[in-house]
């Protein structure tokens, strides 16, 4: 894993190139049965962005697997300052205090578990997966900390589903890393690109992984497995982009060729996840919308929030 300080490097080299790429996360710690941190109802808690794609992934989890008496949640304040940190802010609706730390910032968190975090330089990001015996942060990686949920049922706790099949591991590991640079990843590749062909190569990679997914869905309900096949943690990584699209990344992030719901298979694909028990709640538009449109002002001058599209015409 890079250093911080080769963190920031690199990040500097690939926007004077004019291409964005994305800091490592810094914490890989895992949940396991016996382990140091070992599998523990009420131990553990986790603080998300609901703007944030990625952090979005591990409340879904946590709904789906049956986990919210066992594990905690605190949300930050959609409005990123202006050095890319997160607060937190009871007063805001959607969002909460520190109910674990009493922390008024998502920094505070992360120097708790790492003493000189706020001299490092980088920037605490969510999710934030933390510890409450050993009073730290245990990983802040999102597809790690989705799959380290399912821990969960195996040890008897939650509702006793899985996200993650054991004889589909392969499949949707697969399906997550073809996804990730080019869509994921890409949407943010194609709106903080500084140079025209750096956009034109993150959006042209974007739609086209777009169009594979849209054929791959004829006649499937989920992504990987046999045509009918089950929800897996690869819908979910998918579904949290897919469902931002329309509202933001289209107008945002100049990801404009098409719409998702100009794509019948993959407008289906997000209807059918939002209508599962438990998953649209997690879903709060005004976050997710005056986040992305409010806090990056060097793509947005005036900060001017869309008043669509309306409501409905990107999730039906």
């Amino acid at each position: 894993m890079k250093s911080i300080d080769e963190q920031a490097s690199a990040w500097t080299e690939a926007f004077e190139s004019g291409k964005f790429v994305r800091k490592s996360s810094e914490f890989r710690d895992s949940i396991s049965k016996g382990g140091m941190f070992d599998v523990e109802s009420g131990r553990y808690h986790l603080y998300i962005s609901h703007a944030c794609p990625w952090a979005h992934r591990t409340l879904i989890a946590r709904n789906l697997l049956g986990l919210e008496q066992h594990i905690g949640v605190d949300v930050v304040d959609w409005r990123m300052n202006p050095d890319g940190s997160w607060s937190f802010n009871p007063d805001e609706e959607g969002a909460t205090a520190d109910t674990v730390n009493g922390e008024s910032s998502l920094e505070g968190i992360y120097n708790r578990a790492f003493e000189g975090w706020n001299e490092s330089r980088s920037i605490g990001t969510v999710p934030v997966l933390w510890d409450k015996k050993h009073a730290t942060i245990v990983n802040n990686e999102s597809r790690e900390i989705i799959r380290m949920l399912g821990q969960f049922s195996k040890e008897g706790f939650g509702n006793g589903s899985t996200l993650c099949p054991p004889e589909l591991v392969q499949e949707i590991d697969n399906m997550i890393d073809a996804n990730y640079e080019s869509v994921n990843n890409g949407v943010y590749k194609s709106g903080f690109a500084r140079t025209q062909e750096a956009y034109d190569e993150a959006v042209t990679a974007l739609f086209e992984r777009l169009d594979e997914l849209e054929a791959h869905l004829e006649g499937r309900e989920w992504l990987v497995g046999n045509d009918m096949g089950q929800l897996t943690e690869a819908d979910i990584c998918l579904f949290t982009t897919l469902v931002r699209f329309d509202l933001v990344y289209v107008v945002h992030f100049k990801c404009n060729l098409r719409r998702i719901i100009d794509y019948p298979n993959l407008q289906t694909f997000v209807e059918r996840v939002l209508d599962l028990p438990g998953i649209r709640e997690t879903c709060h538009w005004h976050h997710i919308k005056a986040h992305y449109f409010w806090s990056h002002q060097n793509i947005n001058t005036f900060r001017i929030i869309p008043l669509g599209p309306l409501e409905g015409a990107h999730t039906k």
